[in-house]
Formats: structure tokens, sequence, C-alpha cells
């Protein structure tokens, strides 16, 4: 992990009347260039060996330029010429999964929220600590996967955008899809509704709801197209598919936006809330966007699967706004309450409260 010394030592050397937001191309740039445009910041996108000409149909979204990359991993020894462009990273999932957490924490370059998070997020044993420690109720955990005894969701650690997670009933289900080469862990699978809520902490603002530092914002609610698994369920045939050589994919293939029942307002908030003020107790506080990945029950019961402690590509059908967002800014996105809060840190003097 990158000294937070080191990172206040490159922001004594930066222009900070030219900083430039810098992500990887692709997942939510698009937004997030678009935010930082906006916000009147300069706009740098990271590319490896990527064919950037749909950029062009898109020129609110296009980067002010761009940096090519042989490899994710090349960023290690290039950070002069990042810093040398006054450069403040913002992670998403896609740039997190191709650096890997380990060498993005070793990045040299400031970025854009916690970087100790990603120890908490990509590990289960302890996402699931942090969840459960906050009160936040998630599916029960089968050890022994010869135990399994009813459907079962197997999840290999890391943010794969849904590949390779499957669906088992029993212990030769497990062992005909299981990737032994990787981590994993069994959940219970559980019936209902699957939610993904978009919120923001801000450390900095004290206008809204509340925290005991800093502010709590819920921009924007998704659901998730994934691949071929729900047309398989509507079909009622995944077994004979299964005999005939398909297997239901969670890969996340689009996003469709959500407005859930105003009465589950208040329990989405205080589960935010827990979980943000649990993070600052663990390790110092997750900041900026995150998304927890629920199931919401007949019974209105909320369970949360998994938490992403960066923007996620479920916040793409809300450039322009949410129903949600519209309420506290009309037209806000995510990237854009992301440059938002880079800029107002920079005029207050507060960027180490939002950067590692």
């Amino acid at each position: 992990m990158v000294p937070r010394e080191r990172i206040q030592k490159i922001l004594e050397s930066y222009d900070r009347n030219k900083l430039t937001i810098a992500t990887a191309c692709s997942h939510t740039s698009l937004q997030i260039f678009d935010g930082a445009r906006k916000e009147g910041l300069k706009t740098l996108g990271i590319t490896v060996g990527q064919n950037t000409k749909f950029y062009d149909a898109f020129p609110k979204g296009k980067p002010d330029e761009f940096f090519k990359v042989k490899s994710y991993l090349d960023l290690l020894d290039m950070k002069d010429e990042l810093l040398a462009r006054n450069v403040i990273i913002v992670p998403h999932g896609s740039f997190v999964e191709y650096m890997t957490p380990r060498n993005f924490e070793e990045l040299e370059v400031p970025t854009f929220g916690n970087r100790r998070v990603l120890e908490w997020e990509s590990n289960r044993e302890m996402e699931r600590e942090w969840l459960t420690s906050a009160g936040i109720e998630m599916p029960n955990r089968i050890e022994d996967p010869k135990m399994i005894d009813r459907p079962v969701l197997v999840k290999y650690d890391g943010a794969k955008g849904g590949r390779g997670f499957f669906i088992a009933k029993d212990y030769p289900d497990f062992k005909l899809g299981i990737d032994h080469t990787q981590r994993f862990t069994i959940q219970e699978y559980i019936l209902g509704t699957r939610y993904y809520i978009h919120y923001f902490y801000s450390p900095i603002r004290s206008e809204g709801y509340k925290l005991k530092k800093g502010i709590l914002e819920m921009l924007s609610v998704d659901r998730r197209d994934e691949s071929n698994v729900d047309e398989m369920y509507k079909l009622g045939a995944q077994e004979e598919l299964k005999k005939l050589g398909f297997y239901p994919s969670f890969v996340v293939t689009g996003n469709i936006p959500v407005v859930v029942r105003e009465s589950l307002l208040p329990k989405l908030l205080d589960m935010g809330e827990r979980i943000i003020e649990r993070s600052i107790e663990l390790f110092g506080g997750m900041i900026g966007p995150f998304c927890i990945e629920s199931i919401v029950t007949d019974d209105l019961n909320i369970k949360v699967f998994e938490i992403s402690s960066r923007i996620v590509a479920g916040t793409n059908p809300f450039i322009s706004g949410s129903p949600y967002a519209d309420l506290i800014e009309p037209g806000l996105s995510t990237g854009r309450r992301i440059a938002q809060e880079l800029k107002l840190a920079n005029e207050k003097d507060m960027l180490m409260e939002v950067l590692s």
C-alpha cells in the first residue's frame, strides 16, 4: 500500500488548477469523463491496445487525451508520466480487476477513495466479517460442499462481472461446475428480486443524510441482465438444458433502471449508513461511490450478497440522472458526483480526505 505521506507529497507538487481525472477506457469511463467535463476538469483515458474510435460516437464521454500502454501493469513504471499530468485516478471494477487489487494498491498515483477497502472487498471472508459486523443480513454460507442440500450459489473471489458464478443443487452439481484453481464461497440461493443500490459517501459535505462524519447519498438502483440465466429459468428447463451442454451464466450484459418501493428507502439508507460507519472502524472508511448487491424477498426482507466499493456499471443508465439523484440535483450521475467531490475537496484544501 502506498503510504499516505507519499500521496501527500505528490499532491504538494501538483498544479491544483490543472487536476486531471484518469481512468481505464472501460466499464463506466463514459460517464466518468462526461461528469468531469461538466465540472470543468481535464480527463485522461488509459487504454491497452484498444481501438478507441468508438469514443468518437459519444463526444461528451470522450477523454481529452488517451494514454496508451501495452499492459495495465506498465502503469506501475509509468507513474511519473501520470504525475506530470496532475492525475487523480478514479478506480472502477474493470480497472481494479485488470491490475489486480494488490498491484492497484501499489500504484503511486493519487487515487479517489480509500485503497484499503480493496482487501476487504476482494476477500469473501473479510467482506462477510465487515458486513455482518455492521448488522447486515447475508445469505447463509455452506462450508462443506458435501453438505449442499438446497440450491446454492457458488462465487469466486474478486470482481468478475458475474463470470464463473454458478448454481448447484447438490454435491454432484457442485463438482460439475467448480474450478478448484480459484478461491470460492458457497451461499444459499435466496429466492427474491435482485436490486443493486448505488450510494455515495462524502466525508467532507455536511448537508444531507448525516452520518457521524459527512453524509450518505442514495443515487440510483438497477437490476442486471445476466447473459442466458434469466431466459433459461423463464423456460423452466434448467436440468434438460444442462444435459444438452448449456449452463446458466451470470455474466452481466446490461443494466435496467429500477425504482424500489418507497417504504424500503429508510431501510436501504440505514443499511448504507451502518456499512459506512463500520468501514470507518475497520479500515478508515469507504469513500465515494459504492453498491450493495441485494435480494428483496416477498416478505420485503433484504439480504446483501455482495458489496462493490467503487463506481459500478449499474450506474450507467443514469448518466442524465435518476429518480433518486434528481431529488438531490437534477441530471446528476455518479460520474459527475465523483468530479464534484474532487472539485469541492480541492477548493476546501481537503483532497487528502478523499484520496489515497
